[in-house]
């Protein structure tokens, strides 16, 4: 099994060296444990060995685990593809939602929101790759995409989300993430009102090294700190 504490151990110091490798604070630099499949014993050793953000695919086990663990001082992110219909339960504990790619998501995500008397942070994912077989908004739709977003009420537009392609060598992910930052900063120029594009949500157990150096503020994190799902 994976030793957890030393394992979170390792990726904190990986981030801080590629923070200031880059001229940036490590402080800057969130660490998202992604506990997918994750059972609750292993979760609970990797908040004591100081992890404070848990990062969930899926609503219904994110609610159980929420319902489990939530007594503690956690934030709970949602990162997975995000249904219509499941955005009443994640209105309800879901503290920033990753993945919000058409207006139709970010409707139903402030209507709920509304109900539950809550703003909702979330960011826009972006299919930096224009891949067909990942979520996200097309580069060309994401500016209005963000602003038809910011008129709504019970939302708060954090920044951007992207998954690249996988490689091999992290290396080959720097494009991805250099593209991700400098939409980040065309959109930044706009100053839209309500937007603030302090985020960008990059960086898995592969390549999250290559993600801060390009300007990551939010790396998620689960194979390195778990290890394999069985």
């Amino acid at each position: 099994m994976a030793n957890i504490e030393s394992n979170i151990g390792r990726i904190i110091e990986t981030i801080a060296e590629a923070a200031l490798r880059s001229g940036r604070n490590p402080s800057d630099v969130r660490l998202i444990a992604v506990t997918k499949q994750v059972d609750d014993g292993r979760i609970i050793e990797a908040l004591q060995a100081g992890i404070t953000i848990i990062g969930e695919n899926y609503v219904q086990e994110a609610q159980r685990k929420f319902n489990a663990l939530g007594n503690r001082e956690l934030e709970w992110h949602f990162i997975g593809h995000l249904q219509r219909n499941k955005a009443k339960y994640a209105a309800r504990f879901i503290d920033m939602i990753h993945s919000v790619d058409r207006i139709e998501v970010a409707k139903e995500i402030d209507r709920r929101a509304g109900v539950e008397g809550r703003t909702m942070k979330v960011l826009i994912e972006v299919n930096i790759s224009g891949e067909e077989s990942k979520s996200g908004a097309g580069v060309n739709d994401v500016m209005n995409l963000v602003r038809d977003s910011s008129l709504l009420c019970n939302l708060s537009i954090e920044g951007l989300m992207t998954m690249p392609p996988w490689f091999s060598d992290p290396e080959d992910s720097r494009p991805y993430f250099r593209a991700l930052r400098e939409l980040r900063d065309r959109i930044d120029e706009e100053e839209i009102p309500g937007v603030s594009m302090k985020e960008l949500s990059m960086g898995m157990s592969d390549d999250y090294a290559v993600a801060v150096e390009e300007g990551a503020t939010i790396v998620r994190i689960g194979r390195a700190i778990f290890g394999e799902r069985s």
